[in-house]
């Protein structure tokens, strides 16, 4: 088609999620196979990478804009602009589980901590006693300085002893098969089960360089 020598692309192409050391296609497709194409980046500079048009330009791309142009009878065309984002990855998944306690009593708020080292590109889920009735909430902090972690927070507000239980966080790799999973145990008692009974008065008064015994019985 010499009006649109470029496929329209749909938006989800014009965003493309790579991670980092992986080649990338930047899909901008001509409607003629034989068109000369020419990738620009961000600074109007030509980039030299292999093409096929049936797929695009194929490469490692830094992160940044790419725009794609090419020339029929004269006339210049430009496609849509597409986004190259570069996400870190390692093929190990370090994750840990982190509790701030793990004994509860009825009506406190529970909160457990999954943190997902060097990785950018992770999938997690939750298993924990009260998913069933959706009772945590969950909240994603992407912290990348001093380094790269993902650190998942559960919350389980008005805890009651039916939240005692384990709780656990899976994480899977989006791109490989790799997963790890991590296990923290959290119980929750229906009250205080520790009692005090001290054996002195609210204000007790001792005289200058005497010792004097103060105690506690604990049941």
């Amino acid at each position: 088609d010499p009006d649109m020598p470029f496929v329209p692309s749909i938006p989800e192409d014009q965003f493309i999620l790579v991670e980092e050391g992986d080649p990338t296609v930047i899909p901008c497709r001509t409607s003629d196979p034989n068109a000369q194409v020419t990738l620009i980046n961000s600074l109007d500079k030509a980039v030299y990478a292999f093409y096929d048009s049936k797929q695009g330009f194929i490469g490692n791309f830094p992160a940044g804009s790419y725009t794609c142009k090419t020339m029929v009878k004269g006339v210049e065309f430009k496609s849509d602009e597409f986004l190259v984002y570069i996400l870190r990855a390692t093929s190990q998944l370090p994750v840990e589980i982190e509790a701030l306690k793990t004994v509860y009593k009825t009506g406190e708020t529970i909160v457990v901590t999954c943190v997902v080292f060097d990785n950018e590109v992770v999938n997690l889920q939750w298993n924990y006693p009260g998913k069933v009735k959706e009772k945590g909430l969950i909240k994603l902090d992407d912290i990348k300085v001093p380094s790269q972690k993902l650190v998942y927070t559960l919350t389980i507000p008005e805890a009651s002893v039916k939240d005692t239980g384990d709780y656990e966080c899976t994480a899977r790799h989006a791109t490989k098969e790799v997963k790890e999973n991590k296990k923290v145990v959290i119980t929750v008692h229906d009250k205080g089960f520790v009692h005090l009974e001290p054996q002195f008065s609210p204000l007790e008064a001792v005289n200058l360089h005497e010792v004097k015994n103060f105690v506690v019985d604990v049941q």
